[in-house]
């Protein structure tokens, strides 16, 4: 590089168009405008109403998020699922007694095995459902209440 070329600085950056989209718009500019340079930026920002304290906790508290009741759920099966496989890996003839096994299964008591598997992937299912509905209502009823 040379002294006769000029360097451009961050600052000297101009967003193109899209980026410009993605970006928030300064306080007080219409969305898609960008302010010039910091200095307006910072006294729009300054000229803006703040709430008393109260307010802005009450503002900002705004809904509780929600509890994720399928991953919690889904996560204890899996967790006793992983449980069970590395106690059953763990002992020293546990997999040839379980291989002796499923090898005595009949194909009756396979599929009776099988639909009880589906059927506890089922119950689990069911119960993370009862649990979004129990959360909602109670949700909804809490909003009643501040209303």
């Amino acid at each position: 590089m040379t002294d006769d070329e000029p360097t451009e600085t961050l600052a000297d950056i101009q967003p193109t168009e899209p980026l410009a989209d993605l970006l928030p718009p300064a306080a007080g500019l219409a969305p898609g405008v960008m302010a010039a340079n910091t200095a307006e930026t910072t006294e729009v920002a300054a000229d803006a109403q703040v709430p008393a304290t109260g307010a802005a906790s009450e503002a900002s508290a705004g809904p509780r998020p929600r509890t994720r009741w399928a991953g919690i759920v889904w996560g204890i099966a899996l967790a006793a699922l992983a449980s069970a496989g590395i106690w059953l890996a763990s002992g020293a003839g546990r997999l040839d007694d379980l291989s002796t096994w499923v090898g005595d299964l009949s194909p009756a008591a396979a599929v009776g095995y099988g639909v009880l598997a589906v059927g506890a992937l089922l119950l689990i299912t069911g119960l993370v459902g009862l649990l979004r509905r129990a959360q909602r209502a109670l949700s909804d009823r809490a909003s009643a209440s501040v209303d």
